[in-house]
């Protein structure tokens, strides 16, 4: 009789295979020191270009601080869900704090922004409901949107005829528009005013995902709802406190009833440990931060700027970006692959993204930009770039 459990493993193997085939295999670096723009990897000292640290504080000395201040304080764990003994009065404050800041009535911490995302449309929508997604949006958005068993639609990307023919079209009693503020492998920013005029003329809820832009743009780094300038009880926001917040964790904001209706309906937050109460205390110091970095905001402008002209003979390889993400496309997985390698003998570390991250031929470089990064780094990066770029087969067609 053959062994089961050896046919099991011997599928994965050959599915494995297959990866390798396609240039596919992802596999982890091992960071030795802070994250910065100057880490250690695998025993070397590279420039990073792949971290979401947008305004650098992910190794900013007063957060390091309120986090040993918040461990005296607070202990590093929660204990228990929020529902049951995990709330604290530290996490309170960070919800109060969180929902001024974006100018929302209530706001909701969850552990991560996945949890938050899959918290969701679960928790609003159901079997007969209707949700209508760009296609580019994150995975984790997508998940949510399977979660909640409503029929889900997917628009092409930032296409506002598509979304209005599929909405005039749509019988549902509940219908939700969800979609990234700033895409995260583009780099693009939604057309959040216009999102916002369909969801007001066809009755539905309003989701956006500011990952990529809390922090970032925006008044004081409001995000790019608070850039647009844009208000609503139909919007729900979600912000990620891991990427330009420099810790950890994330939240919704919106209506105090949907805060409400959330804390007894969101699975994803009513049955998990609470986030630990030293990274809340330190979120709290973070928020801060990021209300007074106006200069931190203006010097990656000018990075971006900076890179954006310094590769203009390769001008055809970037995406209309003006974020902090700045993809380089070049379309093989092999070749990306081998560019990536080739910088990182240059001591730069820039990720390759490949499918089903990215739709299959749009393979890239995933250049991500920080406040804590200097000219003269994006400078370095530029030149490597541009001769490997230069060295590189041509792209087909």
């Amino acid at each position: 009789m053959p062994n089961a459990s050896s046919n099991l493993l011997d599928n994965l193997r050959d599915a494995l295979a297959d990866v390798d085939a396609g240039s596919l295999r992802r596999r982890r670096k091992l960071a030795e020191s802070p994250c910065a723009p100057v880490v250690s990897l695998n025993g070397r000292s590279v420039l990073a270009f792949a971290s979401n640290d947008y305004l650098g504080l992910a190794n900013h000395p007063g957060l390091i601080e309120a986090a040993a201040e918040g461990a005296r304080r607070w202990g590093v764990g929660a204990g228990a869900s929020h529902l049951v003994s995990g709330h604290s009065a530290v996490h309170e404050a960070l919800e109060t704090e969180l929902a001024r800041f974006v100018g929302c009535e209530a706001s909701l911490v969850f552990s991560t922004g996945y949890m938050a995302n899959i918290a969701v449309m679960p928790a609003l929508l159901g079997r007969g409901d209707e949700i209508f997604a760009d296609r580019l949006n994150h995975a984790s958005l997508v998940d949510g949107a399977l979660l909640s068993r409503a029929t889900m639609h997917r628009y092409a990307h930032s296409d506002m005829q598509a979304l209005a023919r599929l909405l005039a079209a749509s019988q549902a009693r509940r219908k939700l528009i969800v979609s990234d503020a700033v895409f995260s492998m583009d780099g693009d920013i939604a057309p959040l005013a216009e999102l916002l005029a369909l969801a007001e003329h066809y009755d539905a809820w309003l989701l956006i995902d500011d990952a990529h832009g809390f922090g970032v743009l925006g008044p004081q780094g409001r995000g790019s709802l608070a850039e647009a300038n844009l208000r609503s009880e139909r919007i729900i926001l979600m912000g990620t406190l891991g990427k330009a917040a420099g810790v950890s964790g994330a939240f919704v904001a919106g209506s105090q009833v949907l805060i409400d209706w959330l804390v007894q309906k969101s699975r994803a937050y009513i049955f998990t440990t609470a986030m630990s109460p030293m990274l809340a205390h330190v979120l709290l110091s973070s928020l801060e931060l990021i209300e007074n970095a106006d200069d931190r905001r203006q010097h990656l402008r000018g990075l971006v700027t900076r890179f954006r002209e310094g590769m203009a003979m390769h001008a055809q390889c970037l995406l209309p970006s003006r974020t902090a993400i700045q993809p380089v496309v070049i379309g093989d997985n092999t070749n990306t692959v081998n560019i990536a390698a080739a910088l990182l003998e240059r001591d730069i570390w820039v990720p390759a993204i490949r499918p089903p991250t990215v739709p299959v031929g749009s393979a890239r470089l995933r250049i991500s930009l920080s406040a804590a990064h200097t000219q003269a780094q994006v400078d370095q990066l530029v030149s490597s770039l541009a001769s490997e770029l230069d060295a590189a087969p041509a792209r087909p067609g």
